[in-house]
């Protein structure tokens, strides 16, 4: 199977009819395709950045004018083929006698595993002989047919955690954090919802050029990172190879397939593939690789390399929001390059061209929370886009992030004051508590981001909170926290339900919320 000619990405049509399509298809102007169909959240997410990559490898406009004309007025099928046709030999999925997509053509003396663990949430190592498989069991996925199998290479490529002596992690690293920007509107087709995540070579690297192996790596020999080998910076490759990166080696067995039912998806197939061979020591990506999709944690310094933003316990909330949208000051995290395109040039040129700005993008997060190499959740959120002049955009951010950092004071004298009132001594109790942390984001959520919508509408730009901000996001604060220590404090068995400790603890609540720094500032705002 051709992963670029032939029909395998499931999608639901404009008129909500399911269909079979090859990626040239989707900018079909005839019932369009209006979102992809996938099994798993992961694949999902996954088939998204494989499309998103095809286009921005195949057909990056020149020039932004360009880019929105096309966003506009989609291309013909017949015009993708033309693009994808000239990089078709290097997605064969399937290919005894040569390179096969993602794959290693090498391998000698390699592992053969099960088809499962392709999948990064599938128990393996120790936990299968342990007999630790409690909630994500073995088995069950011992045949997928040749459409799952190249979503899962590819998802299993563009995150692979650690596994292990030798088998290298993805080259934004396990588990990345991945951040799409999405149309509002309901009806928006499948083109646009790519299209917006797709850069200009103004932005994105314009004119180089390059053997096909270094945007392809698996199109020449592995570079190996043994004892022998090396690492692969942003200086031995094309910086397309990021949408491409192969830091496994791995080998679907495709000479050994049968008929029957996929156990993934439930289609029917000719060519279900139940193993692979893998080997250790594949691409060791290093150095400040900067993934256009993900957004980074930089040092301000450039002492040490960026740091992609990964997923984590407890998923995504309004604390991130600033990081993932701008840049959050408070620990150096930017938004991903798509992102800082749309927010610094696109969404003017789309107002210019006649597009409805306001609201008109929402940000979708997912990513998997890694331990090592065990995935402990797959989160996905969705987070809004406030467009903001440029002449705004500083002291929004700022106000912006004095409203975040009054929250988490909030948080810390919170967890301090329940761990108060459930332990005579809790200076001495260890362990997690953070979800007191995430019912407070959680409870508090909706509010910021209507305060924050309110704090954008301002028609004039002003370095001090406005007054009626200030004031609503202290009473809020104040409230929240109160009402989730009562949850807390007031149904649990720790130690014995002592309402002494409780009466005092709430109290110090108060006490201690009031006089925190930045909340103190807030009340000062709130009397203008």
């Amino acid at each position: 199977m051709n992963l670029l000619m032939d029909k395998w990405l499931k999608i639901k049509r404009k008129d909500g009819r399911q269909d079979c399509i090859a990626p040239f298809q989707i900018s079909e102007a005839d019932n369009p395709a209006q979102e992809l169909l996938s099994c798993r959240p992961d694949f999902h997410g996954g088939n998204y950045q494989l499309l998103i990559g095809l286009l921005q490898t195949t057909y990056p406009p020149e020039t932004e004018d360009e880019w929105i004309e096309r966003y506009q007025q989609p291309p013909s099928p017949e015009t993708l083929k033309t693009a994808f046709a000239k990089i078709a030999d290097a997605f064969a999925l399937d290919n005894p006698q040569g390179p096969a997509f993602l794959q290693d053509f090498d391998l000698e003396s390699a592992e053969a595993k099960p088809i499962s663990a392709l999948l990064i949430d599938a128990p393996a190592g120790n936990t299968l002989k342990d007999n630790r498989d409690l909630f994500i069991k073995r088995g069950g996925t011992d045949k997928i047919c040749e459409s799952c199998a190249a979503s899962a290479l590819y998802t299993f490529q563009a995150n692979a955690p650690a596994g292990g002596q030798g088998h290298r992690v993805g080259l934004r690293g396990g588990g990345p954090l991945t951040t799409l920007l999405i149309p509002q509107q309901e009806n928006a087709s499948l083109w646009q919802k790519l299209w917006l995540n797709v850069l200009s070579q103004e932005e994105f690297e314009p004119g180089i050029e390059a053997a096909a192996a270094d945007v392809f790596p698996w199109l020449a020999p592995c570079r190996r990172s043994d004892k022998t080998g090396c690492t692969t910076t942003p200086e031995d490759a094309h910086p397309l190879q990021m949408f491409w990166g192969a830091p496994r080696r791995i080998r679907l067995d495709t000479d050994n397939t049968s008929p029957g039912c996929c156990e993934l998806c439930g289609t029917d197939s000719q060519h279900l593939i139940t193993t692979f061979y893998t080997k250790n020591y594949g691409v060791n990506y290093d150095g400040p690789w900067i993934h256009p999709l993900t957004p980074y944690c930089i040092d301000p310094k450039n002492k040490n390399p960026p740091l992609s933003l990964k997923g984590q316990q407890g998923g995504l909330g309004y604390h991130h929001w600033l990081g993932l949208n701008w840049l959050d000051n408070e620990n150096g995290d930017h938004a991903a390059l798509v992102v800082k395109a749309y927010q610094n040039s696109k969404v003017e040129l789309m107002h210019e061209r006649g597009e409805q700005i306001d609201d008109f993008a929402r940000l979708w997060c997912f990513g998997y929370d890694m331990d090592k190499m065990k995935a402990r959740c797959w989160y996905e959120h969705s987070m809004p886009v406030i467009y903001l002049s440029n002449d705004k955009r500083e002291d929004f951010v700022n106000q912006a992030q004095t409203l975040v950092k009054a929250a988490r004071e909030s948080i810390s004298t919170l967890r301090s004051q329940v761990k108060k009132a459930w332990f005579s001594r809790p200076k001495d109790v260890k362990g997690d508590f953070s979800m007191i942390s995430t019912d407070f984001w959680q409870a508090t959520e909706a509010d910021f981001y209507r305060l924050v919508s309110d704090l954008a509408r301002q028609t004039e730009s002003s370095r001090t909170m406005p007054a009626d901000i200030a004031e609503q996001w202290h009473r809020l604060l104040w409230r929240s926290a109160h009402q989730v220590f009562d949850r807390w404090a007031l149904s649990t068995n720790a130690e014995d339900s002592n309402m002494r400790r409780i009466i005092s603890a709430r109290t110090g609540l108060s006490k201690i919320i009031n006089a925190n720094k930045t909340i103190k500032q807030l009340k000062d705002d709130s009397k203008g």
